[in-house]
Formats: C-alpha cells, sequence, structure tokens
C-alpha cells in the first residue's frame, strides 16, 4: 500500500490482512520502487498524489522491473482521468477516495487471481520452450547452425507462412516446434495436421469446422482447426499431398485469413501462422500439376531446408550422445558411452533415414542390450557401410570454368563421352577400393550441373533433383556464393 495519508494506509492495511494477505505499507513513491527491487509484492495498491515522484511514475518503474505486477491506482475524485490512463500504463484498475472496503477486498482478490493465471501462464510458456525450444535441434555444424539463425528470425517476427523443406526424418517437426514456442504466439495453441492422415473429404471438415446440419452426421456446429488455433500455429505436415481442391482454399485462408466453415455462409476471420513442411520436390510438383503453383509461392516466402545427416557429419556424434543420455534416463539405463569402433560406424554410416532413425536405433540399442557401453553389434550399422547412388543425368555437363573433378572422383565415377553418362541414363556408381570424399564428389556434380545450364540454378537444380533453394544452400557450403 502506496499513501502518504497514514489512515489510509493503516486501513487498508487492516482490512486486507484480515483476509489473509501479507500487507506493506509505504509512505513515498521512492520507498515503493526500492521496496519492489528488493521484494515484488504480486499487488500494489497506489495513490497517485504522492510527495515526490507521483504514481503514474512510480507505476512506470515497476512495470520496468516486474512487468506482471497488479498495480491499482488509488485516486480523488479529480484524478479519474489520469487514473484512466494509468491503465493505459498497464494498471489493473483504479478505485477512488473515499472508497468501500469491501469493494476493495473483490479488487484486491480480482487482480490477485488475474496475477496468479499470469504466473501460471509464463510456467508454462518457460516449461514449453524447455521442452520444445532451439536447443533440442543438437549440432555444431555450420549448415545445422544457419538453419538455426534463421529460424529464430522468423520466430520472432510477424512472418505468416513459413515452408520447411527436407528428407523424412531432418527434424521438421522440431524446427516447427520451436518457431512456435519461441515466439510471441507460445501462450496459443500449436495444431499439427498431417495432411496424408486424414481422408480429403475430412480433412476440409477438420480445418474449417462445419454448421449444424452440413451433412448427414453434422448434428451440431463444430469449430475447425483454423478456429482453434487463432492466435497461434498451424502446422502442415506433408503439405504436397494435400488435395488441389483444397489447395484452392488454403490459398484463399492464407490470403484473407479468413475461411468458412462447411456448409456456412459467414466469413470467420483468425490470427494464425502457417508451418508448412515437405519432403517432395514441390517445384516438381508444381509442373507436374500435382500443387498449385500460386499456393506454393504463398507458402515459400520464407523457405528453409533442413539438410540431411549425412550432409553434416560433424554432427553425428554429439547427436548420438544427446540421444543416448536423453534415453538412458527415459529406459532407466546408465550406458555411458559408445566404444570406439562404435563411435567410428555411426560416423560413417549414411543415415538414410536421418535424425530419426538415429533416435530409433539408439532407442533399441538401450533396451535390448547389456553393459556399460554401447556396441557395435548391438546397432546394425557396420564400419564402412556404404551405399550405391543412382544419379539420373539428362544432359552431359560441359567442362568449364570452375575446373575437372578430382582424381578421386574420376576414379570412383564410370564417364561416358564428354565426361558423365548419356542424357536420360541412370548410372549406378560403385566406389574404389581407396574410397572417396563424399562431399568431393558432390561438389563436382553440382559444378558440371551449372556448367551444363550455363549458371541457371533453377535447371541445374532440376538436373540433380533438388529444389533451387536446396541447390543454393549446397553452392553456399561450397563457397560458390557469399
Amino acid at each position: 500500500m502506496v499513501d502518504d495519508e497514514r489512515m489510509i494506509r493503516w486501513s487498508i492495511q487492516q482490512a486486507l490482512s484480515k483476509d489473509g494477505h501479507s500487507v506493506t505499507a509505504v509512505e513515498t513513491g521512492e520507498e515503493a520502487v526500492a521496496q519492489a527491487t528488493d521484494e515484488m509484492p504480486d499487488l500494489v495498491f497506489l495513490d497517485i498524489t504522492l510527495p515526490g515522484i507521483d504514481g503514474v511514475e512510480v507505476l512506470r518503474r515497476l512495470k520496468a522491473i516486474e512487468p506482471s505486477v497488479a498495480v491499482v491506482m488509488v485516486t480523488a475524485t479529480d484524478e479519474v482521468k489520469t487514473a484512466v490512463e494509468a491503465m493505459r500504463l498497464g494498471a489493473f484498475d483504479y478505485v477512488s477516495k473515499p472508497f468501500d472496503l469491501d469493494r476493495l477486498r473483490v479488487i484486491a482478490q480480482n487482480a490477485l487471481d488475474r496475477h496468479e493465471l499470469r504466473q501460471e501462464v509464463e510456467f508454462h510458456r518457460k516449461e514449453s520452450v524447455k521442452r520444445y525450444g532451439f536447443h533440442r535441434i543438437v549440432g555444431p555444424s555450420r549448415s545445422l547452425a544457419d538453419v538455426v539463425e534463421i529460424a529464430r528470425k522468423v520466430a520472432k517476427s510477424d512472418a505468416a507462412t513459413v515452408l520447411l523443406q527436407g528428407e523424412s526424418g531432418t527434424g521438421k517437426d522440431l524446427l516447427a516446434q520451436a518457431i512456435h514456442y519461441e515466439s510471441r504466439r507460445a501462450n496459443r495453441p500449436f495444431i499439427p495436421i498431417n495432411c496424408t492422415a486424414l481422408p480429403a473429404e475430412l480433412l476440409e471438415s477438420e480445418l474449417m469446422g462445419h454448421e449444424k446440419g452440413a451433412f448427414t452426421d453434422a448434428k451440431a456446429v463444430k469449430k475447425g482447426l483454423f478456429e482453434v488455433a487463432d492466435g497461434g500455429t498451424i502446422y502442415l505436415d506433408e503439405v504436397g499431398d494435400m488435395k488441389v481442391d483444397l489447395q484452392a482454399k488454403m490459398l484463399r485462408f492464407i490470403e484473407t485469413k479468413t475461411f468458412k466453415r462447411v456448409g456456412g455462409h459467414r466469413d470467420i476471420e483468425v490470427d494464425v501462422r502457417i508451418i508448412a513442411a515437405t519432403n517432395m520436390n514441390l517445384q516438381a510438383a508444381v509442373r507436374s500439376g500435382a500443387f498449385r503453383e500460386d499456393l506454393f509461392y504463398r507458402l515459400n516466402v520464407i523457405p528453409i531446408e533442413m539438410p540431411p545427416l549425412r550432409d553434416r557429419r560433424e554432427d553425428i556424434l554429439p547427436l548420438a550422445e544427446h540421444f543416448l543420455a536423453l534415453l538412458n534416463e527415459d529406459v532407466k539405463r546408465k550406458v555411458h558411452g559408445f566404444t570406439g569402433e562404435t563411435r567410428s560406424a555411426l560416423a560413417e554410416y549414411d543415415w538414410p533415414g536421418n535424425v530419426r532413425e538415429m533416435r530409433n536405433l539408439i532407442e533399441r540399442a538401450l533396451i535390448l542390450g547389456e553393459g556399460e557401453y554401447l556396441e557395435i553389434a548391438m546397432l546394425p550399422v557396420k564400419t564402412g557401410e556404404r551405399r550405391s547412388v543412382a544419379v539420373a543425368v539428362k544432359e552431359p555437363p560441359v567442362p568449364g570454368a570452375f575446373g575437372p573433378p578430382s582424381d578421386e572422383m574420376a576414379e570412383a565415377v564410370p564417364v561416358g563421352p564428354r565426361g558423365a553418362p548419356a542424357p536420360g541414363d541412370v548410372a549406378t556408381f560403385s566406389l574404389p577400393g581407396k574410397g572417396v570424399v563424399l562431399e568431393e564428389v558432390e561438389k563436382a556434380f553440382i559444378i558440371q550441373a551449372l556448367e551444363a545450364q550455363e549458371g541457371n540454378q533453377t535447371r541445374a537444380a532440376q538436373m540433380l533433383g533438388l529444389t533451387r533453394d536446396a541447390l543454393r544452400y549446397r553452392m553456399k557450403k561450397f563457397g560458390f556464393l557469399e
């Protein structure tokens, strides 16, 4: 209680103490700020007219220390306008002198209830960040750091649409959750929708809801997921599998943020962020007519490419150790680490199932294995294991300014006229006995594709079965782009 009139301080202190509250009474704004700096109270009754700094300035200083503190302004009759202005600055309510103590008790309880609710919401928000934040995306590689840096910027922004691309199992779900739970939308719902899991005839009703009588089983009004997610995030997983007729309605929703329930005539407006994810080449789907071009460009405002695990080998062992520590706790084991042979096998394996495959293998090994260290026999991964790679070549590359492939590359890849398989052929490449550096192979193919297409990145990406963004990501990795 902050008031320069002793009797008012005393009467309020007595009334609220009887309700079980611990009340501290001070005379000046300076004392109030000093008290709050030591220990912020849950609720402050604050007189507007004080000696020294006035109540409005005290309010500003208290909110700067703790934005969630509840403040009730105490005013004289002619100060109501100032009290209303104080509420714009964050005061919970105001009470005019002379005041009724019963009304004061009600205001105090309402303010404390709201303060408690805010604290609970903030607690759950912090717990959600611990559970779903960017720290779960593990790995020291530059490529992964670049992805997280972009995603953090997106989370802090008001970007309405984000497109996550990458192979299955690379961690697109984790990235989507982190973007939501480290954004201003964290206190609102995160609604994941698998576009392949629901039949096309049900997906529209699930997303947009339906009115009573819209179809045979529609016996009541049902809110759709767009409506439920208002203020939050819709995560459209495998968006490339969405049926074309529903794509048109999705496009309209993204453009207008409005929709109609099935069987309805009224536009419903919501504020949601759309995060779409796919392991499909959407540009190829656009060319084939399976995906609307206008929807692709709406979703592709901020594209983020999740690199496969084989392209960021420096992340493999840190990630394996992360999963070991995490899963040790889940399965009640105390495995200390991996044997040297196992570490080598993990580092050399190509991980076709990416991060998801690694987690599953380590979990299975922990459940079925014994001993203090995970051995290679517990994991279906063999040292030196490699897979043949089939590459479709549409046109022969033309040697140029970047120079020829390395000697290792030339030995690894059987070549035909002009240094490549014939156009349209699919060549299966076998490794030479001494092996190759995989990144050199990848780099050489990118160089050849760019030269064959005279620097046109879109056509070069098509030759390599990549999106243009995926090609540019690799070009940056190899230093072709700043």
